[in-house]
């Protein structure tokens, strides 16, 4: 319903009038841990969102992974109803960001639903390199920033230098910084009046429908939800949308305010954040960052920032026993009905059998769908090698994106061979600088600049081949620095780089599973080290197992596992030594005939070998 203008809240018993002034859009942006689920938890409670009988630790985290981790996979957006001092009742939404630099498209959708920004700095820890990443996303959508010191009941923190890389940062003065510990309710008060007084709230736009969704779930019985920040415009039931980005149509079955239940309301006017239903029946119709408008009355142009998906890192997913691909294809085709960013498509391995290779937004994003796949649907599951996605010119001018190195041409048909580059910031303290640029230079980095945010804390930016850091990168960072170091990157640009396909041959039989793209300088290196791992891990036969290493036809490295031996002449007592021969060269013949046709069996552990290369790192210097 609708008066003059005004649209009716629900948030409270019998419903409301609540003009936009009354309505504060708002996100909360922080480095991993710096304590922005336990600030989300304090002001459902002292909003009464949430009962403190129904309440529990990071109420916004569905998953039970992001509670172990305590991280932020989902984001999430809920909306409290907050009686002022001076007597008004606002409504404040409150759209939930993920805090991993996989999902950085997601947190700058959220930002773009939002006019302002709480950003929360660990009072030990200080500036983060993710909490000026987000920052900088803040920034280009124009949101009000609200700093935020979190954690100064620890005996450790250091409110006075946080305070001053936070002014530094933003130009603001120490007053506008608010001190809290959200762990136990301190100064959350003044966040919330800061949250009123700051945060301009939206403008009411009487135009035709513009509604950008920042986020969508599945329901199984009313298929995909989404969750839409109205621009423009209004939606109701009933009323037909078009969706800008492919065209596709829905009828409006209903639309709603998010609580922690779903509630139903009769229209979102502009300003609003809420959800619709409109029988639309897989997520990927309905995208984050795609603009909703009235198919009636459509929009001139949609809003702006809207990318597909894109995929940076790619692995095969194989099941440890055959019998199982038929469940693992159920359930990857589940997942992506609440995952729209997983690609996948079905492919064969000579070692692995059946499975699928997909496509992940990054590292994080790859390791969360392998264990959800595990514990949700119960399945064993092993993962190849992540890759990433080259692109290669042939000699016939041919433009190919590779990313599994079995689809890779061979050497005479190749042209050039590109690889993606990030842009890099590392935010470590001084004295592990000398470590952190030991552990670039060895992963291909390029050094670009260095600027101290306060007498002991230090921003170094690089320029990196992508394939560099999705192994192990991040666990040498942290490792080096001894967890100090924070980390963080965007997508820069495709350069030349020479780049060969690594091939590994088990008794001159290719195991494609094992096949690698790298670096022409660290291929011998990469090729020797693999060979002596598995010359260890895989199990001695009846005869010789030669384990090579090859580039194109040349060998470059190579191991021999020797064969077991039974003692053929332990029957023979003295007589003549031609006898002893006899036997010992019809044993040699045997295993001779066994090596043509035998199969070497590969355990499990030989493809983890791969990956426990990267993790020592200075093995093959990265």
């Amino acid at each position: 319903m609708q008066r003059g203008g005004i649209a009716l809240f629900t948030g409270r018993p019998g419903g409301t009038f609540m003009s936009t002034e009354h309505i504060r859009n708002f996100s909360i942006i922080a480095h991993i841990d710096h304590g922005k689920s336990t600030l989300a938890d304090r002001l459902l409670e002292m909003t009464g969102t949430i009962s403190p009988l129904k309440m529990r630790a990071q109420m916004l985290d569905n998953l039970d992974l992001e509670r172990e981790r305590g991280i932020t996979i989902k984001a999430h957006a809920i909306r409290m109803s907050y009686d002022s001092p001076d007597g008004m009742t606002f409504a404040l939404n409150l759209i939930d960001t993920p805090g991993h630099v996989d999902f950085s498209y997601e947190v700058s959708r959220s930002l773009a639903a939002c006019e302002g920004a709480l950003l929360i700095v660990d009072a030990v820890q200080g500036i983060e390199a993710q909490t000026i990443s987000n920052l900088y996303l803040a920034l280009e959508n124009d949101l009000t920033i609200i700093p935020i010191i979190n954690k100064i009941d620890l005996p450790n923190a250091r409110v006075d230098v946080v305070t001053g890389q936070i002014v530094d940062l933003l130009g603001v003065e120490p007053e506008d910084v608010i001190l809290t510990s959200a762990r136990d309710g301190i100064g959350v008060e003044q966040v919330l009046q800061a949250i009123l007084d700051r945060i301009p709230p939206p403008e009411p736009d009487d135009g035709p429908l513009r509604a950008l969704i920042f986020d969508s779930a599945f329901d199984q019985y009313r298929g995909a939800v989404p969750y839409v920040r109205v621009m423009s415009g209004e939606i109701r039931p009933g009323m037909d949308i078009e969706m800008c980005s492919n065209g596709k149509r829905f009828e409006v079955a209903e639309t709603g305010v998010l609580r922690f239940d779903k509630a139903p309301v009769d229209v979102l006017t502009a300003g609003e954040v809420g959800y619709l239903i409109g029988n639309i029946r897989n997520v990927a119709d309905a995208s984050v960052g795609d603009t909703v408008t009235d198919a009636a009355r459509p929009c001139d142009e949609p809003l702006p920032g809207y990318r597909e998906a894109k995929s940076m890192v790619f692995s095969g997913l194989y099941p440890v026993m055959s019998e199982d691909y038929e469940p693992l294809k159920e359930a990857l085709e589940k997942y992506r009905l609440n995952d729209a960013a997983l690609i996948y498509e079905p492919e064969t391995s000579i070692a692995l059998g059946f499975g699928f290779r997909c496509g992940f937004l990054g590292l994080l994003h790859m390791e969360v769908v392998q264990e959800r796949l595990e514990r949700e649907y119960g399945l064993t599951i092993l993962a190849t090698m992540p890759s990433v996605e080259y692109r290669i010119t042939t000699t016939s001018g041919e433009e190919l994106m590779v990313d599994n190195p079995a689809d890779m041409p061979d050497a005479s048909l190749i042209d050039s061979v590109e690889e993606p580059f990030i842009q890099a910031q590392i935010v470590v303290p001084q004295d592990y600088i000398g470590n952190i640029m030991k552990l670039t230079r060895d992963r291909r980095g390029v050094y670009k600049a260095m600027e101290y945010l306060d007498p002991t804390r230090v921003a170094l930016q690089y320029e990196l081949p992508l394939s560099e850091i999705v192994f192990d990168f991040y666990d040498r960072l942290k490792s080096i620095s001894r967890g100090y170091a924070s980390f963080d990157y965007d997508f820069l640009e495709y350069r030349a780089s020479p780049l060969v396909r690594l091939n590994l041959l088990l008794n001159g039989d290719l195991v494609d599973a094992l096949s690698i793209i790298i670096h022409k300088d660290k291929a011998y290196e990469w090729g020797r080290e693999l060979c002596q791992r598995l010359r260890k891990i895989i199990p001695r036969q009846m005869f010789e197992v030669a384990v090579q290493a090859a580039i194109g036809g040349r060998v470059i490295a190579r191991e021999s596992i020797r064969p077991l031996r039974k003692n053929v002449t332990a029957k023979c007592y003295g007589g003549d030594v031609t006898r002893k021969r006899k036997l010992l060269e019809r044993q040699k013949e045997g295993k001779r005939r066994m090596k043509q046709v035998g199969n070497v069996e590969l355990p499990q552990e030989a493809f983890l070998a791969v990956l426990d290369i990267r993790g020592e790192g200075a093995a093959v210097g990265g």
